[in-house]
């Protein structure tokens, strides 16, 4: 089976449509605080340790979207393996009352920090492009990214073999731009 898909092409549109659907994330602090809406973007910034993780699987399990993209960039080998245990044991209740698997409306991508580090660019662009394809197709997606810095740190190690002009702390000067097209 072959089925062709323009990757990272705008959507035709005329103009922007103001979003007026939150994103319930299930957690009231996050949704009380720092409201999201479908179609928006966010970030959860935070140091080593201090759950961003946890909050993405709290998404992943309670958020109102239909489909879940959770990429995995650069993560260590133990903390993906953690992922790739705990989300089959989520579940979520649906609007009927059944219980379901978290795991049937969630694509993971995985790319550990001792895989090459070309793979780490390609893994965020893979997520992006699976997230694109669901939403062409009419479903609300979430898009996870764990961890950004760790694809900073990519492109700055790939610019350095390149032997590219670096900017500030050796980062790539096209990093801001990278970046934006992500978020």
């Amino acid at each position: 089976m072959l089925q062709t898909w323009p990757v990272r092409t705008p959507r035709p549109v005329a103009s922007k449509l103001a979003a007026d659907t939150p994103l319930l994330t299930g957690q009231r602090v996050l949704d009380a605080l720092f409201p999201s809406v479908l179609g928006g973007t966010c970030a959860i910034p935070g140091a080593f340790g201090c759950g961003k993780t946890v909050i993405s699987q709290a998404l992943s399990k309670y958020s109102n979207s239909d489909t879940v993209v959770y990429v995995g960039c650069g993560e260590r080998g133990n903390e993906m393996a953690e992922v790739l245990m705990d989300f089959p044991q989520l579940t979520m209740t649906l609007p009927d009352g059944r219980e379901e698997s978290v795991m049937k409306r969630t694509t993971l991508v995985a790319n550990t920090s001792n895989m090459p580090v070309a793979a780490r660019e390609a893994s965020i662009y893979t997520g992006i492009t699976i997230a694109e394809y669901f939403r062409d197709m009419g479903y609300n997606v979430s898009m996870m990214a764990d961890s950004t810095s760790r694809w900073a740190e990519a492109l700055r190690e790939i610019s350095g073999r390149l032997a590219e002009m670096p900017a500030d702390s050796g980062y790539p000067a096209y990093l801001a731009a990278r970046l934006a097209s992500f978020y």
